[in-house]
């Protein structure tokens, strides 16, 4: 009898550098690789909002819509279900038998759970259930601490890491996928290129899953040379081009960050390396913190007193102050600019996330988590731990030393939206908002 395996991805989405995937073909004579759209999950309310908005949605169905031409051209295919992973697992085992089900370590402690939940049922079964971490740039085997004694602030996690850890080589991009033939009635998910839903506004750039996502690389990199001023420009609005946009593609693991670095480091061996290469690697390795502490403190980011556990910040919540900062209606025309573009293409720049989040903690008054339950909603980028870590930051109750980060907004517009570019951009013009 064949072994077989499935692959359970989830926010891992590609071919390249994927120790889940790879595993699974070696140790396999035939894979599966499932995907599932929990629209129950999906539709969750979190602070009133939805858990995943139409514009993640939308790019998260091209996203796999690509993955399975990229597995379809090894020979395999990408299955979708719709439904909870729990109950589809649980129909395809009792259908076929299954070896081994593969996927990757999670972060948030909701997904968390999920995998437990998982694995006590496969293990009913007689099924071993393994999870790998595929989305740091360096591995947690690796680090110089435990994951309970990472320091709470970055600066320190930095010193020690680049001194003392290091960034592991990729893992080979199988050439061959061979899957096993499936009932007719599983695939009831349609596939659809098309990004129809996804305003690109004036800063995305063309939106697509693994392919997309090395060519961009390649072109900031190699083609344009962008790379070469991304410490000068990264705070900049708008413009497809002031900063890497790979945070798009790095939230549903299209391209792997260990990639992303081994090609920085190939441009600074054939071209230059300066301050800028150096801190495009900079702010992975902040992805990578945000990542850890989240193992370190996996209940406490999603608290209002955060990790600190005893905070000023109050659970203050009014509907009307927070429609309108939703809506780009309030007293601050900047940050309405932010918002409008927000709820519309699902990106705001690194920048403008920050201020908007200072002007709803500490202007508005308003409880930290509820922006960032609608930032889970609606950024395409959404990232858990980065999400919900910058926002704990900016209120003070996360890895911030200087207890919170209150923006001086004028100064902020003055220094980065002088003659009003930004907010004539999106405040003049008629959106459905």
């Amino acid at each position: 009898m064949k072994k077989i395996g499935i692959v359970l991805f989830t926010s891992d989405l590609r071919l390249h550098d994927n120790t889940t995937l790879n595993l699974a073909i070696k140790e396999n004579d035939l894979v599966i690789p499932l995907f599932c759209w929990d629209e129950d999950f999906m539709n969750q309310l979190q602070f009133g909002f939805q858990r995943v908005g139409s514009i993640r949605r939308a790019f998260l169905n091209k996203v796999l819509y690509d993955l399975h031409i990229g597995l379809k051209a090894n020979g395999g295919y990408l299955l979708v279900r719709k439904g909870n992973s729990a109950e589809i697992l649980t129909e395809i085992t009792n259908v076929i038998s299954i070896h081994k089900v593969y996927t990757k370590k999670q972060v948030g402690i909701e997904e968390k759970r999920q995998n437990e939940y998982l694995k006590s049922i496969l293990r009913k079964k007689g099924i071993d259930f393994e999870e790998y971490s595929t989305s740091t740039m360096y591995h947690p085997s690796d680090l110089p601490f435990s994951m309970s004694s990472i320091p709470e602030v970055f600066t320190k996690f930095r010193k020690i890491v680049e001194k003392e850890a290091f960034v592991r080589e990729l893992v080979p991009t199988p050439s061959k996928i061979d899957c096993p033939t499936i009932p007719k009635e599983w695939m009831d998910y349609s596939f659809s290129e098309s990004t129809n839903l996804i305003e690109k506004g004036f800063s995305l750039p063309e939106l697509g899953g693994e392919q997309r996502s090395l060519n961009h690389l390649n072109w900031y990199l190699f083609e344009k040379q962008h790379i070469l001023h991304y410490k000068e420009t990264r705070n900049e609005l708008s413009g497809l081009e002031f900063s890497s946009k790979l945070s798009l593609w790095l939230s549903l693991g299209c391209i792997s960050p260990k990639y992303i670095y081994h090609e920085v480091k190939r441009f600074e061996n054939e071209y230059k390396a300066n301050d800028s290469t150096y801190w495009l690697i900079f702010e992975l390795l902040w992805r990578d913190f945000f990542r850890f502490s989240f193992k370190k403190h996996p209940i406490d980011y999603y608290q209002l007193h955060g990790i600190i556990g005893k905070s000023d910040r109050k659970a203050n919540r009014n509907a009307e102050i927070i429609q309108k900062w939703i809506e780009g209606k309030t007293d601050n025309a900047f940050v309405n600019a932010a918002m409008r573009e927000l709820k519309v293409t699902g990106w705001m720049s690194n920048r403008m996330r920050q201020i908007v989040a200072s002007y709803f903690i500490y202007d508005l008054g308003q409880d930290w988590r509820i922006g960032a339950a609608y930032f889970e909603s609606q950024l395409i980028d959404y990232d858990v731990s980065s999400n919900w870590g910058n926002w704990a930051y900016i209120a003070g109750v996360g890895n911030d030393p200087r207890a919170g980060r209150q923006f001086n907004l004028e100064k902020q517009e003055e220094q980065y939206d002088k003659d009003k570019v930004y907010q004539k951009l999106w405040n003049n013009q008629k959106l459905e908002v």
